[in-house]
């Protein structure tokens, strides 16, 4: 078990002391219009105003409570890259738990670029850490991310600690134009996270000299939680049955409306309130390292298979940094691992490379090329879209 800064409130069971009677509105808002999800998370975290869900263009509202408990400040609705939606109920103490654990690691508190949209997580997280450093964030204009619009917003920062969080489809546009190399090196942190980060990406910032940190976290721990393999704040971490499992001050309320869900991933072991991640991981002389998903495992011809193994292997090959590994049924082994990328391919050559790594099962089937990577809104590859097309490419249905 892993642990940082520890303090007596990671020992202690959430309070029940706030009544489920004691509530507060529930407010719906815009998330392409940030100054109003700001002015609103300022006043819900005074708790003097509603409790705030901003919601993208097309929010289906069914079901949506018009009140939540008290402590409730924010909720975010998110289906991560697979599975039905969930709305985290994330308490004031959280969100700024979550906020000075950061600026802790960071070396103070700073101004932030907004780079991501506003409804997710990683996106709240920049819009509270401005309100508890009472800085201006920086937004970046325009509906999508584009380089020319990062660099015209980075350059209206002016505060003397520069942040950024990004995925690393953003950080990769931007290392590969010059223009942005000058305006990234103004940066005293970049953040990437939301999906593990090709090594081709890091290694070539590292050479540039950017600071970039890689962090892991999700809407049920406010965000990134684990920087650089460490925790911060009072963050700890622990591997249990090959889970990586997270407990702290940051750990979400639990899930709205679903509490068959909440239980499940939310439990109390010794008085210390934990989170399963669904993450695999292991821990490497005290540093976190997450392996994958405890759902992407695969059985190909009665061997076990990690996508996320197989995707890290692939992703370290020539040109193929940006591939997707999914899974598609087979008649003769079960299940195989099918790679979706943007790039041509050679199927033989990349079935020697991923067998001598991690053996013969593992070697992809096919390889489905598509013009561009489907994605999420936080810049996150759609992989259930991507299992939809390589399940039907492998029964002959796909586009070609």
């Amino acid at each position: 078990m892993l642990g940082c800064g520890a303090g007596d409130d990671q020992n202690t069971v959430i309070s029940e002391a706030v009544g489920a009677d004691v509530t507060r509105e529930l407010r719906v808002v815009p998330a392409d219009d940030v100054a109003v999800v700001l002015a609103a998370l300022r006043t819900a975290l005074t708790a003097d105003g509603p409790a705030v869900l901003p919601v993208a263009a097309g929010f289906d509202g069914a079901n949506l409570p018009r009140d939540v408990p008290q402590r409730v400040a924010l909720v975010v609705e998110t289906s991560g890259s697979t599975g039905r939606p969930k709305r985290v109920a994330l308490s004031t103490d959280a969100l700024l738990s979550s906020a000075a654990a950061s600026a802790s690691a960071l070396g103070g508190p700073g101004q932030w670029l907004l780079a991501l949209p506003a409804h997710y997580v990683a996106g709240t997280n920049v819009l509270v850490r401005s309100l508890a450093a009472q800085t201006e964030p920086v937004v970046l204009p325009g509906a999508h991310f584009g380089v020319d619009n990062f660099l015209d917003a980075a350059r209206q920062m002016d505060a003397d600690l520069r942040f950024v969080s990004l995925v690393p489809a953003q950080l990769r546009r931007l290392l590969e134009e010059d223009a942005a190399l000058g305006v990234l090196r103004r940066f005293d942190r970049i953040l990437v996270g939301g999906q593990s980060t090709p090594a081709d990406v890091l290694d070539r910032a590292q050479e540039l000299g950017l600071n970039v940190t890689r962090t892991y976290g999700s809407s049920e721990t406010s965000g990134g939680c684990v920087y650089d393999g460490v925790p911060i704040g009072n963050t700890r971490v622990r591997i249990l049955g090959g889970q990586v499992e997270l407990a702290g001050s940051v750990l979400a309320e639990g899930y709205l409306g679903d509490d068959q869900r909440a239980a499940a991933r939310f439990h109390v072991d010794d008085g210390v309130r934990w989170y399963r991640t669904g993450d695999t991981g292991v821990l490497v002389n005290g540093t976190l390292r997450v392996t994958g998903r405890m759902d992407d495992v695969i059985i190909s011809g009665g061997v076990k298979v990690s996508l996320a193994e197989v995707e890290r292997v692939v992703r370290n090959l020539p040109g193929l940094g940006d591939a997707v590994v999914v899974a598609a049924t087979n008649q003769q082994w079960g299940q195989v691992p099918v790679v979706v990328s943007t790039a041509a391919v050679e199927l033989t050559w990349l079935r020697t490379a991923v067998k001598a790594a991690l053996g013969a099962a593992s070697a992809p089937a096919s390889v489905l090329l598509v013009a561009t990577m489907p994605q999420l809104a936080s810049g996150k590859p759609d992989r259930q879209t991507l299992a939809l097309l390589a399940q039907a490419r492998a029964l002959g249905r796909a586009p070609r």
